[in-house]
């Protein structure tokens, strides 16, 4: 086949990442060997990344169907009918690897990637969010990582013209040498006109959109799919360059040719590029696919095939046109200034054949190259069950009012502000609800409809319990969408975890898999797209399991959401959901205790069923003046946020029978605070003995203080200073 490529040895098989055992079944499937190009195919298409050969196993069981799904997992992005023929489009990815190497360009082309995820179905994004973790702050790298992950997310975001409205940011040990940087990114699309990637019809050209081909990112999948070592710096070239400008032209001119008709299929050229494109367009339609590589546009001299396979340059799309609309097509792309070329068609052969300069590089079974990649039963232990700890053992080291303060200035508890203020929040015009709440909220065009999005996940309580761990995930997105008023309505996840060979890691990916899946079933919350981000560990040291949720819900008025900040003084202050103290895995036992130990809270699902569906009643009613969710902090930590953001004080009424420490900082989940006039309060009260939900008047709004029993009031002034405080002063030092 071809001439002038190196000979295929155990050691460039090794390199491409492949076992010996995969090559040998590659030697089986081809029966013969490979070239070198084809090793650069199978590796690209084998790797973890794209084959999921350890995970897909355990992920057939999460619940992915509702009456409201028009598409699951298994496509570019998952798509819910939201109702007046509209229908929302939303998926979350990983670019963790590259982010750690290069964390300006890794985080913009996470976000660059993601977006074309989206507008690929046919939607135009409308919102971006993110979750980040990134290692102790105390760590050399820190804080030119924020610094650059922070600087990549706007700049892309920003250039591209999409708000980026929500997210998470946190701290710990174990991610110094393997941050995370999760984008997720949301679109509205015609529900009747949704593009999906397979290929239909023989003879139809194969289009090639976009920017040119280079060199970056040429083996940026099978990187994402190994652990760092010493040398991680070394895999620089493996990082792609994005350019949003471009990306904004490749959005307009895929909506006009969408609108036109002259789109049969149409894949991203994401993790893997030209190789998995291809090959999953005609591998979903039953068909072969041959590719003529003379014709992809190339920005450098004298790229190989395998190059050119392989390389994940930014801003592409692979279509399969409607042959009668070509020529028009072609104008759309050319009046926006992007390349298109005619790259190869579609066959009835059911192979992958790949030519370059006259020759066959590559001919291959196309189904096999997908639905024969390996697929593994890893061997897997259960995460051993941790002690509950007992509050009443645990003794307050300050009092706590200084808990408090010291909390709400902690790494993970402070304002975020110095993020979010980064990214253009407001572009398109549509955000009702900015970062810093429950949840984002952005409105649907010119009517009273919106939708509410946030991305979740608490690491501690998956690193000491995986099931208990993955519900919360589950049950936290679900909460912080319903604190706003929305209906919760599907989720997203990136499950990030740590090396899959070794089985205490693969224990903890099964675990957290089984908990997200018993929680979006009881929620009636099923999971429509997602990625997979496995062996992130550095020198044998694996990250916390956190399998990231983003959840969506709908919102039928944006003018009736309920938000978090106190509104005003005489208002009696509700506390819903059961409250018993738990201590164990809490910020107040981390962060003020210096222990990181014992049981995670565990999530009653039908209790946090039954208490969000209650505070969606009130909030609709109107009987609710603010509305929070609690969750790290606890109780405490809950008031001072609703307290800082309405220039409101509180006083606030001990919980008889529990230690006061363990009712304030306490993570007992299920639980919301919500605000209402005196009388309205009585009714709340009724309306959730009626629910069989717990509630309890703990104290009123007024003054310019937050009093907690038995401690001297602490300014709302002070307070807000401290939370202020801790990013800033922070990131001041960057280098």
């Amino acid at each position: 086949m071809s001439r002038n490529e190196p000979a295929i040895t155990p050691q460039l098989v090794a390199e491409h990442g492949l076992k010996p055992d995969e090559y040998d079944r590659i030697l089986k499937l081809v029966g013969r060997v490979p070239t070198f190009t084809e090793l650069g195919i199978f590796s690209a298409m084998w790797n973890e990344h794209c084959s999921y050969k350890s995970s897909r196993l355990h992920l057939r069981g999460l619940p992915t169907k509702a009456p409201w799904v028009i598409q699951g997992p298994g496509e570019n992005a998952g798509v819910i009918d939201i109702g007046d023929g509209m229908a929302c489009v939303f998926k979350m990815e990983s670019h963790n690897h590259p982010s750690f190497i290069e964390p300006y360009q890794g985080a913009t082309t996470g976000v660059g990637g993601i977006l074309r995820d989206v507008f690929t179905m046919g939607a135009r994004p409308v919102a971006c969010l993110n979750l980040l973790r990134f290692g102790s702050p105390d760590h050399p790298r820190t804080r030119g990582l924020v610094a650059g992950v922070v600087a990549g997310i706007g700049g892309y975001g920003n250039s591209f013209g999409v708000p980026t409205v929500g997210g998470s940011v946190g701290f710990h040990t174990r991610y110094d040498g393997n941050i995370l940087v999760n984008a997720m990114a949301v679109g509205i699309a015609r529900a009747d006109s949704i593009f999906y990637s397979a290929a239909s019809g023989v003879g139809r050209p194969i289009v090639y959109l976009g920017s040119k081909t280079g060199r970056d990112g040429i083996h940026g999948a099978t990187m994402a799919s190994a652990e760092f070592d010493a040398n991680s710096d070394e895999k620089r070239p493996t990082v792609q360059v994005g350019d949003p400008f471009s990306e904004k032209l490749l959005l307009e001119a895929c909506l006009e040719i969408m609108g036109k008709g002259c789109v049969i299929a149409i894949q991203d050229m994401g993790a893997a590029g030209l190789t998995s494109s291809a090959v999953e367009m005609g591998a979903k339609g039953n068909l072969g696919i041959e590719l003529d590589l003379d014709a992809v546009p190339c920005r450098e001299e004298g790229m190989t095939a395998y190059e050119m396979m392989l390389s994940e340059s930014q801003e592409r799309m692979l279509m399969v046109l409607d042959p009668a609309r070509e020529a028009e097509a072609e104008a759309i792309f050319r009046k926006w200034g992007l390349d298109f070329a005619i790259v190869g068609r579609t066959t009835d052969t059911k192979r992958f054949v790949v030519k370059h300069g006259g020759e066959i590089k590559a001919d291959l079974p196309i189904k096999e190259l997908g639905d024969e990649a390996p697929l593994y039963d890893r061997p897997w232990v259960a995460t051993p069950p941790k002690p509950v700890v007992d509050a009443a053992s645990v003794a307050p080291p300050v009092s706590n009012r200084a808990a408090l303060l010291k909390l709400i200035g902690s790494p993970d508890l402070s304002s975020k502000r110095w993020v979010w203020e980064q990214y253009d929040h407001l572009i398109l015009g549509n955000t009702v609800q900015q970062p810093g709440g429950d949840a984002a909220v952005i409105r649907l065009g010119d009517g009273p409809k919106g939708l509410a999005l946030c991305t979740d996940v608490t690491q501690r309580y998956c690193d000491a319990d995986p099931v208990e761990g993955g519900k919360q995930a589950v049950a936290e997105a679900w909460r912080n969408l319903t604190a706003v008023g929305a209906r919760p309505l599907a989720l997203t996840d990136n499950l990030n975890f740590g090396n899959p060979e070794k089985p205490e890691a693969m224990g903890q990916f099964v675990g957290c898999v089984r908990g997200i899946g018993e929680a979006a079933r009881a929620l009636d919350f099923p999971i429509v797209s997602g990625n997979v981000s496995l062996y992130n560990e550095t020198q044998g040291r694996g990250i916390p399991p956190t399998p990231s949720i983003g959840g969506v819900g709908i919102v039928d008025d944006v003018t009736k959401i309920a938000t978090l900040s106190f509104k005003a003084a005489g208002e009696s202050i509700v506390l819903i959901g059961a409250t018993r103290g738990w201590l164990g895995q809490s910020c107040y036992l981390a962060d003020i205790c210096g222990r990181e130990e014992g049981a995670p809270p565990p999530v009653d699902l039908a209790a946090e069923r039954s208490a969000g569906d209650l505070v969606r009643q009130l909030i609709g009613a109107g009987h609710a003046t603010a509305v929070h969710d609690l969750s790290d902090g606890g109780l405490a930590v809950a008031l001072a946020e609703m307290a800082i953001a309405g220039g409101v004080g509180a006083t606030i009424e001990a919980i008889s029978g529990l230690p006061a420490h363990a009712w304030l900082f306490g993570e007992d989940q299920g639980r919301y605070l919500v605000t209402a006039r005196p009388d309205e309060a009585a009714r709340i009260l009724d309306e959730a003995t009626k629910a069989g939900v717990e509630a309890r008047i703990i104290g009123a709004t007024g003054g310019d203080s937050l009093t907690l029993p038995g401690e001297a009031p602490i300014l709302i002034a002070d307070l807000g200073a401290a939370h202020e405080a801790w990013f800033p002063e922070y990131m001041a030092s960057v280098r």
